[in-house]
């Protein structure tokens, strides 16, 4: 394995961005005679609150928007999702804007399903409170185990971004809400770019799509992880380029007992579309070549 994910350093990491999360999330409800000139569907900007492992990787993207002044304008829903829903947000200036998206993590109560556990294979829990409560189930449990699969995806966003795998720039992360990049369709500014699964490429276009696949994979294989759950539907088609998303479950090759059958399920999905598109792929081949870059 060329690279192995360091789970204790993950933990850490985690258990300190979570706790650091919720106190930037306490500063910012506190309300202040500023917030009476604010709508329903805004707030001031969290940024300001944040430490530097709660914010994106350095040097920040020249659209990112520091300003403490900066208000949050929530526009609408992007998308729901069986354990989070993502929102458009307008974070604006007087003199500057940019459109991000807002992922939140709903609690334990409100998802429609639990996350299997052949994703969290390997992941070890560092504090023995946090243990406990998982595996009780108790209202502090749950409120844990929102948290970790929010801190999971910040974590392997950034790390995904800085090893050049085209995923969201990950702006911030504030309690169970994770504000990233808003990936636009360039050919319809200000809508979302379309999944890869309603999409139908020329030849030409598919053919770069294809070798855009196989590169983020390998990249991911690299570094000791498959996505786990890839499917059409979790890459974004923007133009000429494919963003790969929601990657909590991302799974390490050589903690998880299952993790090369994870990853094979993820060749097969992603082949069956592109054969399906008129791309004759082989899912064999492509596994293959995944393991022999991941040992």
């Amino acid at each position: 394995m060329k690279y192995s994910a360091d789970q204790q350093h993950f933990e850490k990491t985690s258990n300190t961005t979570r706790r650091r999360s919720r106190e930037a999330m306490l500063r910012a409800s506190k309300w202040n005679v500023l917030d009476d000139s604010l709508a329903d569907n805004q707030r001031w900007s969290t940024w300001p609150g944040l430490e530097k492992l709660m914010r994106g990787p350095q040097p920040y993207p020249d659209w990112v928007i520091e300003d403490a002044a900066a208000v949050d304008t929530e526009l609408g829903v992007l998308k729901t999702g069986k354990e989070a829903d993502v929102f458009l947000v307008e974070r604006a200036t007087n003199s500057r804007s940019a459109l991000v998206a807002a992922k939140r993590y709903r609690s334990a109560e409100q998802r429609l399903f639990r996350r299997a556990d052949a994703y969290t294979e390997g992941r070890s829990v560092r504090r023995s409170r946090d243990a406990r409560a998982l595996k009780t189930g108790s209202s502090y449990g749950r409120e844990v185990e929102a948290g970790r699969w929010a801190d999971a995806e910040w974590s392997y966003l950034r790390m995904a971004f800085e090893a050049g795998i085209a995923v969201p720039y990950p702006v911030q992360i504030c309690g169970t809400e994770i504000m990233m990049e808003f990936i636009e369709d360039p050919e319809n500014p200000g809508v979302a770019a379309p999944r890869l699964q309603s999409v139908n490429p020329g030849p030409e276009r598919l053919q770069s799509y294809w070798e855009q696949l196989v590169a983020a994979m390998t990249a991911f294989a690299r570094m000791g992880f498959a996505h786990g759950d890839l499917s059409p539907y979790n890459v974004l088609a923007a133009g000429d380029r494919l963003v790969v998303i929601d990657l909590p479950q991302l799974v390490d090759l050589a903690g998880n007992l299952q993790g090369a059958e994870l990853l094979a399920r993820d060749c097969r999905n992603m082949c069956a579309w592109f054969t399906s598109r008129g791309l004759e792929v082989d899912d064999g081949e492509l596994l293959g070549g995944l393991l022999a870059s991941a040992w």
